[in-house]
C-alpha cells in the first residue's frame, strides 16, 4: 500500500504531460508540498501515444508565446534531468495546396516574426528543396520553421516528473481520486481509494477524464474524447534521417520521420467520439479498435503526396483517444465557481507542444493569484455551463477534431451543435434574411441577405475566403444605414447581472474603476481592473434604484465577469448578484434617424433635453413596457431597448413598422464591429485584456481615482493606476487606417514604425465610411514621449508579407468628439 500523505499544499490529478508540467513548474516556483496522483501509471492515458510534434506557431500571439517557451524548455530538459527525451530540432514544413491556405500561412508567418520566432515563407520549389520526397502536385507554397522539432512524448512527461521530484514533489501512481471535497465555495482536498488528502489547491489535469473529475467538484469542464489515428511504416530503405515534420493540412495529414520510418497521422473532417458512455475502468496504455476504412481516404491521398509510401509496409495501425473541447482551444485556469480548483485539460492533440507553456502559465497563476499574461483564448471562464452537456459535446466533437487542419478563415462558423441559445426574435430575423453566427452558444445575426439578392438565388450563408467574402457589400450597406439613416440590431446576447441590496453601490465602487455613485437612471461606462491595472472586464453599470444596479457586458464574458463579481463580493456585504441574462431581449436602434423611428411609439419624450446620452428610463413602447438606455457602440444616436421576453416580439414588430417610413434596416454583428472600430471602441479579448493596462489602452477617462472610497476600500487596481501615471506609459493603443482601400485587416498583422516591427494589430475590420481597413494596436513608447511625437513617425502594416502604408491616430478617426451620439 502506498504511503499516501494526509495533506499537501496542492494535489494534482493526472500524470500525463500536463500534470507533470504543472508539478515541475510549481516546484520551480518553490512549492515543495506538491502531490501528484495518477490513477494508473504516468503517461498511461493519452500522453504515451502522442505523435510528439513540437510546433510553435499557433493561431494567436499568446498561444504562440506559450508554445515557443515549450520548445525552449524541452531543449534543455534532458541536460537538467538526465531523461533522454529524443528532442530533435529538425524544423517543420507546412505546405499549402490553395492560394487561400497559403495566405493563412503567410499571415501566421508574419505574426511569428513580431516576437522573434523564425519563419520562412517558401515557394513550391523551395518546399521541395526542404522535403525532396514530396510530390509537387498542387503545391502553392509553404512555411518552414527551423526551430520546431519532435521528441518522445512519454519521456518528456517522465523528465518533467523527475525534475519535479528533484525539487521535492511527491508523485504517486495507482491512486484514483474518487471525490473532491469543498467548503464555502473553496476546494479543501480530495478523497482517494486509499484515504483523504487535505489540500489548499487541487488541479484537474485528468485529460480525457477531466469532465468527470470536474463533476466531482461541481465544475463544468467541457471536453470529449475522440479517436485519433495514425500509422507507422516498416523501415524505408534510403529514407533520409532528420527530415522536418511535414504538415499538409489541405489533405488533413502530418508526417514524421523517426528511425527510418514514417509516422502518418490525420485530423479527418468527420471524427469519431469515444467513451461517450464512460471510459473503461481498466483503461491503461490501451489502443482502440482499428478502423482502416475510416483512415483509408487519408492514406490514399498520402500515397500520392509521399510516393515512397506506395511500397512501404505498415508496421503499426494505431488508434488512441485524445480529448477535444467545443472550440478547439484548451481549458486553463481557476474554475469560475470554486476557489483554488484549477483546470489544465482538453488539449485537442497539442498537449505535447503546449504542455510546457501551459504548465508554466498555470503555476504562475496559482502563485500570483492572477494570470501572468492574457490567457483569454484558453481561460476556462470563456465556457458556458451548457457546453458540458454530453450530447452537445459529442455532436460538436465530430466536427472539432477535423477543424484543426481546416482553413481557419476569418469569421468561420461551427456547423454542428447549433441553435442551443436563441433570442425570441430569432425567427423574425431569419425571415428577414439573417445569416447567423454562433458566439458562446448564442445564435446572432451576423449579416442580412437583402430581398433583391435572395430573389437572384443567393443564400444567407457564408462563402469563406481571406478576401472580401460574399457578405461584404451587404454589411457595407448595413454600415451606411447606421451612419446615414437607422439600423436595428438584436443584442439579446448581452450578459446582464442585477446587483441589489443596501451595499450594492459599495460593492460596485470596489470593483469598478469608474464612479458608479450616480443618480438613479444614469449609465456608467467602466472597467473592472486587476491589482496590476489590467482590464478584467469592460462594461456598463446602470443605476436602477437606490439599491439596485444592472451590469451589462458581452455574452462571451458572461461566465468570466459574473465569477469576477462574485469573487469580489465581501463576505459582510449586504448584497446579492443575480445573472438575469435570459430575462430581457435587447433591441438596439442606432443611427441619425433613431429618434424619428422610436418617438411615435412612446409618449415619453426622447428629446436630447428629456432623455440625454448616458441615461436610462422606463418607457411605454407600442402597447408594451420597456427600459431604454441611451448608449451606443457604433458612434451614432441611438437607444438600447430592454424588454422582457414576453413582450419582445410585439415591441420588435412595432419598431419595424414605424421604421418602414425611415428606411430602417436590420443589421448584423459584422456591421456593428465595423462601426465600432471606426469609432475606436475597444473589443474585450482583443484590444483589451487583463494584460493591458487601462491607461495604455486609452481608457483613463473612465477611471476615477479620486472618487470616494467605498465601505470596502479603494477600487481594485487604483494603486496600479496611480503608479503608472507617475511612471509614465510604455505603450499606447493607436488606431490605424490603411491608405490603400484593397487590403483587409483581421488581427495579429505586424505594425511597422519607421520600417521596424514594433507591435501587432489587436483587432481589425473594414471601415466602410472611412474607406479602408481599420485596426487597433499597441505601439511602444518612452515614458516621456508625447502623443504628437509618436504620431509623427511613419507607420505601415504587414499583411501576409506585403507592407501597406497606414494613417495613425490616437483619437477616433470617426467623429472624434462624439458629437453624433449626443444630438
Amino acid at each position: 500500500m502506498t504511503n499516501l500523505p494526509s495533506q499537501a499544499r496542492v494535489v494534482i490529478i493526472g500524470g500525463g504531460v500536463i500534470g507533470c508540467s504543472v508539478a515541475y513548474h510549481l516546484t520551480k516556483l518553490g512549492w515543495s508540498d506538491v502531490l501528484l496522483l495518477e490513477r494508473k501509471q504516468l503517461t498511461s492515458g493519452t500522453t504515451w501515444h502522442a505523435a510528439g510534434l513540437i510546433g510553435q506557431l499557433r493561431a494567436s500571439f499568446n498561444m504562440t508565446r506559450l508554445a515557443k517557451y515549450t520548445a525552449e524548455l524541452y531543449d534543455g530538459l534532458e541536460a537538467e534531468t538526465g531523461i533522454a527525451i529524443g528532442y530533435h530540432k529538425n524544423g517543420s514544413l507546412a505546405v499549402a495546396l490553395s492560394d487561400q491556405r497559403f495566405e493563412e500561412m503567410r499571415r501566421s508567418a508574419a505574426m511569428a516574426g513580431t516576437f522573434g520566432l523564425e519563419a520562412h515563407v517558401l515557394t513550391p520549389a523551395e518546399c521541395l528543396e526542404r522535403y525532396p520526397l514530396l510530390s509537387p502536385e498542387g503545391i502553392v507554397g509553404g512555411v518552414f520553421l527551423p526551430t520546431d522539432g519532435q521528441a518522445d512524448p512519454a519521456n518528456i512527461a517522465l523528465g518533467l516528473a523527475k525534475g519535479a521530484r528533484q525539487r521535492g514533489a511527491t508523485i504517486l501512481e495507482n491512486i484514483k481520486v474518487t471525490a473532491i471535497t469543498r467548503r464555502e465555495g473553496r476546494v479543501t482536498g480530495v478523497q482517494t481509494e486509499q484515504g483523504q488528502v487535505e489540500a489548499e489547491y487541487v488541479v484537474n489535469c485528468a485529460g480525457m477524464w477531466g469532465r468527470e473529475v470536474g463533476r466531482m467538484a461541481g465544475v463544468d469542464v467541457p471536453l470529449q474524447a475522440c479517436e485519433h489515428f495514425y500509422i507507422v511504416t516498416e523501415p524505408i530503405a534510403d529514407l533520409p534521417r532528420g527530415l522536418p515534420v511535414l504538415r499538409v493540412p489541405d489533405e488533413c495529414a502530418y508526417y514524421k520521420e523517426d528511425a527510418g520510418k514514417i509516422l502518418l497521422g490525420a485530423f479527418e473532417p468527420n471524427a469519431k467520439p469515444w467513451g461517450v458512455d464512460g471510459i473503461p475502468e481498466d483503461f491503461c496504455f490501451d489502443q482502440l479498435p482499428e478502423d482502416f476504412e475510416h483512415f483509408e481516404p487519408i492514406l490514399e491521398r498520402a500515397v500520392k503526396r509521399f510516393p515512397l509510401l506506395e511500397t512501404a509496409g505498415i508496421h503499426t495501425f494505431f488508434n488512441g483517444p485524445e480529448s477535444f473541447t467545443p472550440d478547439d482551444r484548451y481549458l486553463l485556469g481557476e474554475a469560475p465557481n470554486l476557489r483554488n480548483f484549477f483546470v489544465a485539460a482538453g488539449f485537442n492533440s497539442i498537449g505535447i507542444q503546449s504542455g510546457g507553456g501551459a504548465g508554466k502559465a498555470l503555476a504562475e497563476w496559482m502563485e500570483a493569484g492572477e494570470p501572468p499574461m492574457d490567457l483569454s483564448d484558453v481561460d476556462i471562464r470563456r465556457m458556458q455551463p451548457f457546453q458540458a452537456n454530453k450530447r452537445y459535446l459529442v455532436t460538436r466533437a465530430r466536427e472539432a477534431l477535423g477543424l484543426l487542419y481546416a482553413d481557419h478563415f476569418p469569421y468561420r462558423q461551427f456547423e454542428s451543435a447549433r441553435g442551443v441559445r436563441t433570442s425570441v426574435l430569432h425567427e423574425r430575423l431569419a425571415a428577414r434574411g439573417a445569416c447567423f453566427g454562433e458566439s458562446s452558444g448564442w445564435e446572432r445575426a451576423n449579416w442580412f441577405l437583402p430581398p433583391d439578392s435572395a430573389a437572384r438565388g443567393e443564400r444567407a450563408e457564408y462563402a469563406y475566403s481571406w478576401g472580401r467574402q460574399n457578405w461584404f457589400e451587404h454589411a457595407a450597406a448595413e454600415h451606411r444605414a447606421v451612419r446615414e439613416g437607422v439600423g436595428l440590431f438584436d443584442m439579446s446576447s448581452f450578459a446582464k447581472f442585477r446587483v441589489e441590496g443596501p451595499d450594492a453601490e459599495a460593492v460596485l465602487q470596489l470593483v469598478s474603476a469608474a464612479d458608479v455613485a450616480v443618480p438613479v437612471g444614469r449609465c456608467v461606462y467602466s472597467q473592472w481592473l486587476n491589482p496590476s491595472g489590467g482590464i478584467e472586464a469592460d462594461l456598463t453599470v446602470t443605476r436602477l434604484s437606490e439599491t439596485a444596479f444592472l451590469v451589462v457586458t458581452s455574452g462571451g464574458a458572461q461566465t468570466r465577469d459574473f465569477a469576477w463579481l462574485r469573487r469580489h463580493l465581501p463576505e459582510e456585504a449586504r448584497c446579492v448578484v443575480t445573472d438575469v441574462s435570459a430575462a430581457e431581449t435587447v433591441i438596439s436602434v442606432m443611427g441619425p434617424k433613431a429618434r424619428d423611428v422610436l418617438q411615435p411609439l412612446t409618449p415619453q419624450s426622447l428629446s436630447n433635453e428629456a432623455f440625454p446620452f448616458g441615461t436610462a428610463q422606463s418607457i411605454e413602447i407600442g402597447m408594451g413596457l420597456a427600459r431604454a438606455h441611451r448608449l451606443s457602440y457604433v458612434g451614432e444616436l441611438g437607444w438600447e431597448i430592454y424588454v422582457t421576453t414576453d413582450m419582445a416580439r410585439h415591441v420588435f414588430d412595432a419598431i419595424v413598422e414605424s421604421g418602414e417610413a425611415h428606411g430602417l434596416r436590420p443589421c448584423g454583428m459584422h456591421a456593428l464591429d465595423s462601426c465600432r472600430i471606426e469609432k475606436g471602441y475597444r473589443h474585450f479579448g482583443h484590444d483589451i485584456s487583463g494584460e493591458d493596462h487601462v491607461l495604455e489602452a486609452g481608457l483613463g477617462f473612465a477611471v476615477k481615482v479620486d472618487k470616494p472610497r467605498s465601505a470596502f476600500g479603494g477600487f481594485v487596481g487604483r494603486d496600479a493606476v496611480l503608479r503608472r501615471r507617475e511612471q509614465g506609459l510604455s505603450h499606447r493603443l493607436l488606431q490605424f487606417r490603411l491608405t490603400d482601400p484593397q487590403p483587409l485587416l483581421y488581427h495579429n498583422e505586424p505594425i511597422l514604425q519607421d520600417g521596424k516591427a514594433v507591435g501587432r494589430i489587436t483587432s481589425g475590420n473594414y471601415g466602410h465610411w472611412l474607406g479602408g481597413a481599420i485596426g487597433l494596436g499597441y505601439v511602444p513608447c518612452r515614458s516621456d514621449e508625447s502623443v504628437e511625437e509618436m504620431l509623427s513617425r511613419s507607420y505601415s502594416i504587414n499583411v501576409a508579407g506585403d507592407v501597406w502604408p497606414a494613417e495613425v491616430s490616437a483619437r477616433a478617426m470617426y467623429d472624434p468628439t462624439s458629437a453624433r451620439m449626443r444630438v
